[in-house]
């Protein structure tokens, strides 16, 4: 049996509402369904939003009030998921905490939302959000099977600089592997967000739970996230998915340049009913497939190596505050698709992986198993087993 799946990779951004970035996924999915994806890969805090130049009004030993106002805009703006703040693990997957008296699920919608596209489209659904549980933020993300819904979730353990003041961490728990079968191909999935690529530790957790699908939606749009992901790739004897935004500056929301109060403006939530909507053709109109990129057809101008920074823009608003740089990478280290630069809307990578070139992989390398030395070196992770799941 054919051990080959076809993998893709959305550089999206982050859009003015939530309904209208919901719509802009499903769109993406959409298309990509028709494509013949059979998993796809959304950025970093693509639902919710990724808050970059805002500095809350934030210095060592103040906060002002201006800068409050811009973390409401932001909190309203983020997802809920109907989940407790220590998390709740398989309680929550399985959907056994308490529901309010009144209401029909947890949470705002966006999770029933997301399952009925996923299962609609029959295309595996991994998306980058913020969650809000309690009075907290966390950078997440989400796993949803066409078949079974939401199968797993996760929280960033380490928010990276300026992120540590509106990111809560996460628990170490949450880096269990996710496995599941498409078109009978066994998947043992994890996410390593951002810079926890950059934990060396942390990597090792994952490389010991043989996993052999990388999922990396980040934020660093930097010239060495892609050696990275190559090393991860090597080491891991996995494919490696990573993507992020790329946004103008025009495109930021309004809360962060000073305007304050603006629903529209600042992605605050919708109305439930509104919210959950079914993704359906007709409501799914934001236009993220019009500048398609697969691996078989990469433009050059797409694929060379970033172009330096002009530090005068063409307009007003025009410059890229990021840049982008998703890319797919092989179980080798190899290059699959090289990073997609200033492309805003509608970047999809998309490769065929055949899945024994994991395999064929560890003949020479296996960092968790053959070559670990595990007789010398051990490492342990408070509240995670690092067995291979079952």
């Amino acid at each position: 049996m054919s051990q080959t799946l076809r993998l893709a990779v959305s550089q999206s951004r982050t859009l003015p509402t939530t309904k209208a970035t919901l719509d802009s996924l499903a769109s993406t999915t959409r298309e990509a369904a028709s494509k013949g994806v059979d998993l796809i890969l959304f950025p970093e805090a693509f639902l919710g939003g990724y808050p970059r130049t805002c500095g809350f009004g934030a210095t060592v030993g103040s906060r002002t009030d201006d800068g409050r106002e811009q973390f409401l805009q932001y909190f309203r703006s983020c997802i809920d998921l109907g989940d407790t703040p220590l998390g709740a693990g398989d309680a929550w997957v399985d959907r056994k905490l308490p529901v309010a008296r009144g209401e029909k699920y947890r949470g705002d919608g966006t999770r029933e939302h997301l399952e009925q596209l996923a299962k609609e489209t029959g295309v595996f659904v991994i998306t980058g959000l913020v969650e809000k549980a309690g009075g907290s933020l966390y950078c997440s993300v989400l796993y949803i099977c066409p078949h079974l819904g939401c199968i797993g979730k996760r929280r960033k353990v380490m928010p990276t600089g300026s992120e540590r003041l509106v990111w809560a961490q996460g628990s170490p728990s949450t880096l269990r592997a996710v496995t599941t079968r498409i078109k009978g191909v066994r998947l043992t999935m994890a996410a390593a967000i951002c810079w926890e690529n950059m934990m060396p530790l942390l990597r090792y957790a994952l490389y010991s739970q043989n996993v052999n699908l990388w999922l990396a939606p980040t934020a660093d749009a930097r010239d060495s996230w892609w050696p990275l992901m190559r090393t991860v790739g090597n080491e891991g004897r996995c494919f490696v998915l990573s993507a992020i935004s790329c946004v103008k500056r025009k495109n930021l929301p309004e809360w962060i340049e000073g305007v304050k109060g603006s629903a529209t403006a600042t992605g605050s939530q919708q109305p439930k009913d509104e919210l959950v909507s079914p993704p359906t053709e007709a409501n799914a109109t934001a236009a993220s497939g019009s500048d398609i990129i697969s691996d078989g057809d990469m433009s050059t101008k797409n694929r060379s190596s970033p172009a330096p920074y002009r530090a005068t823009p063409a307009s007003p608003g025009e410059d890229f505050v990021c840049r982008g740089g998703s890319c797919i990478v092989g179980p080798m280290g190899n290059s699959i698709c090289d990073p997609l630069w200033e492309v805003e809307d509608g970047g999809l990578l998309i490769t065929e992986a055949d899945f024994e070139d994991c395999e064929r992989g560890r003949l020479d390398l296996d960092v968790a198993g053959s070559y670990s030395r595990n007789d010398s070196f051990r490492l342990s992770v408070e509240g995670l087993c690092l067995d291979p799941p079952a």
